[in-house]
């Protein structure tokens, strides 16, 4: 499929053409991109909670009175979680959050995901991301004539310095290079910009899986 390519001043610059295998599909499966979107949150989480575990509070274990004969419950430690002070049963503890996702199904999710962005008319292609000045004033007034308020970035193999430096306090606008091309931030996003160095860099990727 072709898609016109345009300048960063609005202006066209020919057209691209996209792989039907990458950015073709028409049958988005919702399954894989929640599957991988949660298997991504997951992953983030740091998992440092924790509380102390009995062995680890610094409350006396000693016996609190005889077993027998008190006309009360039998009780062992003051560490007991049904006691003031005592620690707490079945308290979260440091563990990591993650689990697996096989790699063909993150790669699967990646090609729904950016055929939903083509299928919904929210992909567009650059011809490059470059500016004289790193101006964050200059920028969002070119962002907001474009009409990317909530935009996805795919820079190309590096994000160009003052690019990177304009863009990054503007809100909502998020600059990432090829190797950060990833589900979640493509859903999230309205706008899904990708430089024809990414569009290359990207159908490059998945070719060499399918040859693999």
């Amino acid at each position: 499929m072709k898609l016109s390519v345009i300048k960063l001043d609005g202006k066209a610059a020919g057209d691209v053409e996209l792989s039907d295998a990458v950015f073709g599909l028409t049958d988005i499966r919702g399954d894989l991109l929640a599957r991988t979107v949660n298997w991504q949150l997951a992953k983030r989480r740091a998992g440092t909670h924790k509380v102390q575990t009995r062995n680890e509070n610094s409350r006396t274990g000693k016996k609190m009175y005889k077993q027998k004969g008190t006309g009360g419950a039998r009780h062992g430690s003051r560490r007991a979680p049904q006691f003031v002070g005592g620690s707490r049963a079945f308290g979260p503890v440091v563990r990591d959050h993650g689990f697996s996702l096989p790699k063909k199904v993150r790669a699967l999710a990646l090609r729904h995901a950016l055929s939903s962005k083509v299928k919904a008319g929210d992909l567009v292609v650059v011809d490059n991301l470059t500016v004289k000045e790193a101006k964050t004033a200059t920028l969002r007034a070119t962002f907001g004539k474009l009409g990317w308020t909530k935009a996805l970035i795919i820079a190309g193999p590096e994000v160009e310095t003052n690019f990177g430096l304009a863009a990054r306090n503007i809100p909502h606008i998020d600059v990432l290079p090829n190797a950060g091309l990833n589900v979640y931030d493509i859903l999230r996003a309205d706008k899904l910009v990708l430089t024809k160095a990414a569009v290359e860099a990207i159908e490059a990727r998945f070719a060499e899986k399918e040859a693999a």
